[in-house]
């Protein structure tokens, strides 16, 4: 390894020729090659690795894939060599040859005894500044994770809780309903109810057409007002048991006074006990089966947003993890936030790391609706320009101030109280769609608005397979 090579680094700057001379006679010249592991996640980071042209891919292995936290593409970035500092030190990720290039590779030993001859006070410092920071470090994010897990879950659970409590009502009402309709069948039988009789009825219950979506809850009301009037002045003793289905099903007098014609006055309280009991247990079957469908629904979003069982790059339809990650966050979206939708209807598939971009989603969204104290208008947006996609994310919120807009992608910048939000920054946000995918984010903000666009490539750009950076 050449002087010449190293000497522009500004890693470097401070150290004389000699002790230059020194740390690369300790090191080895490695080649890079794409594809190819120079080191890899938990092993003991026993060299340090410094880039002297190239490119190296850092990456994490994260569920059952491998995924690209970092790149070192700048001479002079380096890595690893932390047991100069902790015996129990690990590569934190594993640093994969991206384009051809060349590194100098320095046993953590000879890093660690030079650092103490030249500079111990340093060496010192830097060790202890590497136990400490790990330990919070680690903590830290533990906690992160846990608040931010914390709330998505219970809001979640909150979502899932309102339809399986529907379902339990229901169930718990059906069965009151099936014994009546049993119980009324055995009344009817008592009657010597003919089958032409019961044929009659059931051939007019299926003439009901209910109407309770077309029916406001005041003419509901008016009409099970008149129909146990009616039942009243024909001697039915359970009115208040049978008027309110009738009523919610659209049933009114004629029809009554033609199933009194068919059952006769024995039979009439039995025989409207069974079509009231048959038309409530259709409409609590209905009420289960629609709470059902929409935990079902809920348990899909969740499946979908959190990437379960696929593979971490693949074709995505941007909108679906809009909607999937607007379920997740359904608890915050009742009351007053208006949600308006304008999804482009031309708007292709794109190739990303889904499970990554819901968490931008969630990030972004999540921030809107706490800009808007929970009242106003979320806009969400999609569009083609060019080879990218757009999704805009806006609010009516009273707007970042300048301070904040210009800081808002700053590392730990955040504007909220400890446990507040969805534990992903906007840095975060940031590197995921600019590093990840190739994109762009940035901030419009004003007076009562506030939109984040994130471009993201419809196609991500592929990496280089060969040649040397200089």
């Amino acid at each position: 390894m050449r002087l010449d090579d190293l000497r522009s680094f500004g890693l470097f700057e401070g150290l004389t020729d000699d002790q230059l001379a020194e740390l690369a006679e300790a090191g080895t010249e490695v080649r890079i090659e794409p594809g190819v592991d120079l080191f890899r996640e938990g092993e003991h980071a026993d060299f340090w690795w410094v880039l002297v042209d190239g490119a190296i891919d850092l990456v994490r292995h994260v569920g059952r894939e491998d995924t690209v936290v970092g790149r070192m593409d700048v001479p002079g970035r380096w890595a690893g060599g932390f047991r100069a500092w902790d015996e129990h030190g690990v590569y934190l990720a594993t640093g994969r040859g991206r384009s051809g290039g060349r590194v100098l590779r320095v046993p953590a030993d000879a890093l660690r005894e030079r650092a103490n001859a030249w500079f111990p006070f340093g060496a010192h410092l830097i060790k202890g500044l590497y136990s400490t920071a790990r330990s919070i470090e680690s903590t830290a994010r533990q906690r992160e994770s846990l608040v931010a897990l914390g709330t998505l879950a219970a809001g979640l659970a909150h979502e899932i809780n309102n339809p399986a409590a529907a379902a339990v009502r229901a169930i718990d009402a059906l069965d009151d309903a099936c014994q009546a309709l049993l119980a009324s069948l055995g009344r009817l039988v008592q009657a010597e109810t003919s089958g032409a009789q019961f044929a009659a009825l059931d051939e007019l219950r299926h003439q009901i057409r209910p109407q309770a979506d077309r029916l406001s809850p005041l003419a509901v009301a008016d009409r099970e007002d008149e129909l146990s009037s009616w039942l009243a002045v024909h001697g039915v003793e359970q009115d208040w048991t049978i008027a309110p289905p009738l009523a919610a099903a659209g049933v009114d007098l004629e029809w009554c006074e033609r199933a009194a014609a068919v059952l006769g006055a024995a039979a009439l309280e039995p025989g409207l006990e069974w079509v009231a009991s048959r038309l409530s247990v259709a409409t609590l079957l209905s009420e289960v089966k629609e709470s059902t469908r929409r935990i079902s629904d809920l348990v899909a979003a969740v499946r979908s947003y959190s990437q379960m069982d696929r593979a971490s790059i693949q074709q995505t339809d941007v909108v679906d993890g809009l909607e999937n990650t607007l379920a997740i966050l359904g608890h915050k979206l009742h009351g007053g936030v208006h949600v308006v939708r304008s999804y482009g209807t031309d708007v292709p598939r794109i190739e990303a790391y889904v499970g990554e971009l819901n968490q931008v989603w969630t990030n972004l969204i999540d921030n809107a609706l706490d800009a808007m104290g929970g009242a106003g208008t979320l806009r969400i947006s999609t569009l083609v320009d060019g080879g990218d996609v757009v999704v805009e994310i806006g609010d009516s919120g009273p707007g970042m101030s300048p301070h904040v807009a210009a800081r808002a992608f700053d590392p730990f910048f955040t504007t909220k109280g400890v446990g507040e939000g969805a534990g992903l920054g906007l840095d975060v946000a940031r590197r995921i769609v600019v590093e990840r995918h190739g994109g762009q984010i940035d901030i419009d903000s004003g007076p009562g608005e506030t939109i984040l666009r994130v471009r993201v490539p419809i196609r991500p750009a592929k990496p280089e397979r060969g040649g040397t950076r200089r």
